[in-house]
């Protein structure tokens, strides 16, 4: 089992890639929105309890996928109400069940950030779209990227097409 852990800043299209990556090769796609959007229905953003449940959900999932031998891609973006140990926790859970973990790291200028953090698409699953939140956040923000682990692969999304992006991560991580 192989855990793709594909991280960016915000609108940097973590989950475009991780379809385009998915269709290309089965592997499942665990978009991190999927457990923010079901904690946050019951807890508000960065509560205690949301950040409880949502690292829970996240590690068991991972955890699970791996002791059945599912490759899963996850996307995350890093923030600071997630624990900075949190993708070495991730990368335990995965090996306790026998699967290794692969970190991608995709990058996007603030320019090209701010281009996309209002699109239609980022609506499906209430993604930050606030221009000035973003701005307001943003140092936060990269400073939670800059401690996560290296990517095996870093891919500029302003420069590399999805599906490009997809074919480049499976090529080398001989997926």
């Amino acid at each position: 089992m192989k855990l793709i852990f594909i991280h960016g800043p915000v609108a940097s299209g973590k989950l475009t890639v991780a379809r385009a990556l998915g269709a290309l090769t089965g592997f499942a796609v665990f978009h991190n929105h999927l457990v923010v959007d079901a904690v946050g229905a019951v807890f508000p953003f960065g509560s205690e309890s949301f950040v409880k449940l949502r690292e829970q959900m996240w590690l068991a999932t991972m955890r699970e996928a791996a002791a059945v031998g599912r490759s899963t891609i996850f996307t995350f973006a890093p923030e600071p109400t997630v624990a900075a140990d949190f993708p070495r926790r991730a990368v335990e859970a995965v090996a306790a069940g026998g699967g290794s973990t692969h970190f991608v790291r995709l990058t996007i200028s603030r320019a090209g950030q701010e281009r996309r953090i209002d699109t239609a698409s980022r609506a499906e699953f209430g993604k930050l779209r606030s221009l000035e939140l973003l701005r307001r956040l943003r140092d936060d923000f990269e400073r939670a990227e800059r401690a996560m682990p290296p990517g095996e692969l870093v891919i500029d999304t302003e420069a590399v097409e999805p599906q490009e992006a997809a074919r480049d991560i499976a090529r080398v991580l001989a997926l």
